[in-house]
């Protein structure tokens, strides 16, 4: 079984720039795919990144395509967030996932496994 843990959220203004961590810990397979989605009040949640572990393949929503950057350090068992130019529509509960069932880069939220509790992040206008 694999935890993850997010921290990093906060309360920023438009244009500023957070980073988001998720610390996975039990047992960890090289193949998984790790992502970032976020849920916004009132609205579902929704597919914000990823990546695979193994190879470092990369896969972002059309949202936050040039704006978000997510990276991995297999070492420290840690993927990020770097989230720039953030805008209110950002504003949502922030998760990471695991799965260690699909070949390819899943972009629902059921087909991941594991999930961490959240982090919030805030942008004000």
């Amino acid at each position: 079984q694999v935890q993850l843990v997010e921290s990093g959220g906060g309360l920023v203004q438009a244009g500023e720039s957070l980073r988001l961590s998720c610390v996975s810990s039990g047992r960890i397979f090289h193949s998984y795919t790790m992502a970032w989605f976020r849920q916004a009040p009132g609205k579902e949640r929704e597919f914000v990144a990823a990546i695979k572990l193994i190879g470092g393949n990369t896969l972002y929503a059309d949202s936050v395509k040039d704006r978000f950057t997510i990276s991995r350090d297999n070492a420290k068992s840690t993927v990020y967030l770097q989230m720039n130019s953030l805008k209110p529509e950002d504003t949502a509960i922030y998760y990471c996932a695991a799965d260690h069932l699909s070949s390819e880069i899943p972009t629902m939220d059921r087909s991941y496994e594991e999930w961490g509790p959240g982090t919030q992040v805030t942008v004000s206008s």
